[in-house]
């Protein structure tokens, strides 16, 4: 039976120059790849180490990257290894087979969103209204199923996002705090009900997943065996779970041992979680 492997990219597998933390001597850091390129500049990145691990988990496993970017967004990264069968974006709204939308997995996905919870037009409209443009940049909506803002993270009253989360969840929406970004995203859309699809069309015995933030909680309590680096949503707020493991590993390197870890479970020679690690 296959093994499925369903992982977060951005700050997890995958750094923009903010997100590195090369904190090592300049001597000593990692040589480093650039897997993402917008508009004719660098913008993302992974250690040639890591590079090579993945490719080597594109041979041993179904590598299904995990991500709440939209599907123009995840086109843009360029990964190494086999290119994936299988990739889940919009946090979970859409199921792209060899790169295209599966059709009938996002009907079954907005018909469910339509019917548990408050309206995007709703929430957009709340942002819009109580968002202080002091400290915001962009407003955007992502393939028609949810909101984010970007912001100037250094001006943002945090007390303003939990009380935006609050307000979402009346709604049956949450809230989620990634970098520059403020994501508002509907409950029942979840990276989690994605990776069972897959799990049920490849035939999957075994899931493992990894991820940095609230909207990968979900992922990482579904998956047999879960991973979470040092940095992110989940380690500020000491997220854990039995069959999760808690890396102290930050920034570029994180990515490098999450792809270990990974590597080390699907070929049964890697240690297994620690309970509350």
């Amino acid at each position: 039976m296959p093994v499925l492997v369903a992982s977060d990219l951005d700050r997890t597998l995958i750094y923009s120059a903010a997100a590195l933390a090369l904190t090592m001597p300049d001597a000593r850091a990692p040589r480093l790849l650039c897997v993402e390129v917008h508009e004719s500049r660098p913008l993302s990145y992974m250690t040639e180490t890591a590079a090579q691990l993945l490719t080597d988990l594109g041979d041993a496993a179904v590598f299904v990257p995990t991500t709440t970017r939209t599907r123009k967004q995840y086109q843009r990264i360029n990964l190494p290894g086999p290119e994936p069968t299988y990739a889940i974006c919009a946090n979970g709204g859409h199921l792209l087979v060899d790169g295209v939308s599966d059709p009938d997995w996002h009907a079954q996905v907005t018909a469910r969103l339509a019917d548990e919870c408050a309206p995007l037009a709703e929430v957009q409209e709340h942002l819009l209204r109580a968002a202080d443009p002091v400290w915001v940049r962009k407003q955007r909506v992502a393939d028609d199923l949810f909101a984010y803002l970007v912001v100037e993270r250094e001006l943002l009253d945090e007390d303003w996002v939990k009380e935006l989360a609050v307000w979402a969840e009346n709604r049956g929406w949450t809230v989620s705090l990634q970098g520059r970004k403020i994501y508002a995203v509907p409950k029942p859309l979840t990276k989690s009900a994605a990776m069972r699809e897959v799990a049920r069309r490849t035939g999957a015995d075994l899931t493992l997943a990894a991820g940095d933030s609230l909207l990968d909680a979900d992922l990482l309590l579904a998956a047999d065996r879960g991973w979470r680096p040092g940095h992110g949503e989940l380690a500020d707020t000491g997220f854990t779970a039995p069959s999760l493991r808690a890396l102290p590993d930050r920034g570029v390197l994180a990515g490098e041992r999450i792809l270990r870890e990974f590597l080390g479970a699907v070929r049964g020679d890697g240690a297994g979680p620690e309970p509350g690690a």
